[in-house]
């Protein structure tokens, strides 16, 4: 079973990868910045795998904190697209 969940994890990396050159050569910014979000939610997926496959709980607890921040960091530029600024009218 670990075997599989190796190959599995080899395969989001492989991936990762064809998704960090859609980042790279993206035709418009929103393809840019829904790439480097699945790559965001690959990492995740995969440090999930690496806590299954070692027997070690700390990981699950990496992913959480790392999907939190993919989540920000995707609605921070997601407004920063649509506003042009990050700051809204409702912060001093």
């Amino acid at each position: 079973m670990t075997s599989f969940f190796l190959t599995v994890g080899i395969l989001l990396i492989v991936n990762a990868f064809l998704c960090l050159y859609r980042a790279a050569r993206g035709p418009t910014v929103p393809d840019r910045i829904l790439a480097i979000n699945i790559v965001g939610t690959k990492t995740l997926v995969v440090l999930v795998l690496i806590a299954y496959i070692f027997d070690q709980p700390m990981y699950l607890d990496i992913a959480l904190v790392y999907g939190l921040l993919n989540f920000i960091v995707t609605v921070v530029a997601a407004r920063y697209m649509e506003t042009g600024k990050i700051k809204g009218d409702w912060e001093i």
